[in-house]
C-alpha cells in the first residue's frame, strides 16, 4: 500500500512538470521558427506577405519590424476572440515573442545584405525548412497555433464553400497589397513565399509523418484546469 501511494505521488510529480516541458518546447520551436523568418528577410529578394505588411507599417509608425509584427499578431488574436475562437498559450507566446526575436536577429546579424537572387532563393528555401521545423516543435505541445494561422482557419470556417488554399491565397494577396502600398518590399521572394512555403512544409511533414490537423490543441482555460 505504501509502495502504491509512493508511486502515485511520483506520477503526480511528473505530471506537474508537463506544463514546463511544453513551455520549453514552445519556446524552442518559436526560436527555430523565428530564425527561419529571419532567413527569408535577410535574403533581400522580396518579403513574405505578413513580413511585407509589418515592414510597411514600420515605415509609417514609430515601430520597428518586431513591434509592428506584435501589433499585427495581437490584432489577429483579438479578431479570433471576437469571433469566439479558442486560443492557447502557444498563440500568446507566438504573438509576443516571434516578431521581437526576428528583430533581434536582424539587429544582431553580422552578414552583409544579400545581392544574389539564386543565393537568396536557396536561403529562402532553408528559411522555409526552419519555419516548418519550428512549427512542428511548438505545435507538438498542442497548446495552440500561431495567431496568423489561427486567423486563416477562423476565416476559412466562415467560408466553408471555398477551399482553405484559396482562402489563404486571397488573404495573402490582401495582406501583400496593403504591405506594398505602405512601402513593404515585394519581389520574387514574395511569390516564392506564397506558393513555396506550403510546399516545403508539406514535404517536410510528410517525411517525418506529422499531421498538424490531427492535433488537439488545448485552450488557455483547458491548460490552466489541467485537462
Amino acid at each position: 500500500m505504501k509502495r502504491l501511494t509512493a508511486t502515485k505521488r511520483l506520477k503526480s510529480t511528473w505530471i506537474n512538470f508537463e506544463p514546463f516541458s511544453s513551455l520549453l518546447r514552445i519556446l524552442l520551436g518559436l526560436s527555430i521558427y523565428s530564425f527561419g523568418v529571419y532567413l527569408t528577410i535577410y535574403v533581400n529578394i522580396g518579403l513574405a506577405p505578413w513580413d511585407c505588411l509589418a515592414v510597411g507599417i514600420s515605415r509609417h509608425a514609430p515601430l520597428n519590424y518586431g513591434s509592428a509584427m506584435v501589433a499585427i499578431s495581437l490584432t489577429a488574436v483579438i479578431l479570433q476572440l471576437l469571433l469566439r475562437e479558442r486560443i492557447g498559450f502557444a498563440t500568446l507566446f507566438d504573438t509576443l515573442l516571434t516578431g521581437n526575436i526576428v528583430q533581434f536577429l536582424c539587429d544582431l546579424s553580422p552578414y552583409p545584405e544579400n545581392h544574389s537572387v539564386w543565393l537568396g532563393i536557396a536561403f529562402m528555401l532553408f528559411g522555409f525548412l526552419f519555419i516548418a521545423l519550428g512549427m512542428y516543435v511548438y505545435m507538438s505541445a498542442e497548446m495552440g497555433c500561431g495567431p496568423k494561422d489561427g486567423l486563416l482557419i477562423t476565416i476559412g470556417k466562415r467560408l466553408p464553400k471555398i477551399p482553405i488554399g484559396v482562402v489563404e491565397m486571397l488573404l495573402f494577396a490582401f495582406v501583400t497589397l496593403i504591405g506594398w502600398l505602405l512601402g513593404g518590399a515585394v519581389g520574387i521572394g514574395t511569390l516564392i513565399s506564397i506558393f513555396g512555403a506550403g510546399a516545403v512544409m508539406h514535404l517536410f511533414y510528410m517525411l517525418i509523418h506529422f499531421e498538424p490537423r490531427a492535433l488537439h490543441h488545448k485552450s488557455i482555460s483547458e491548460t490552466l484546469r489541467g485537462r
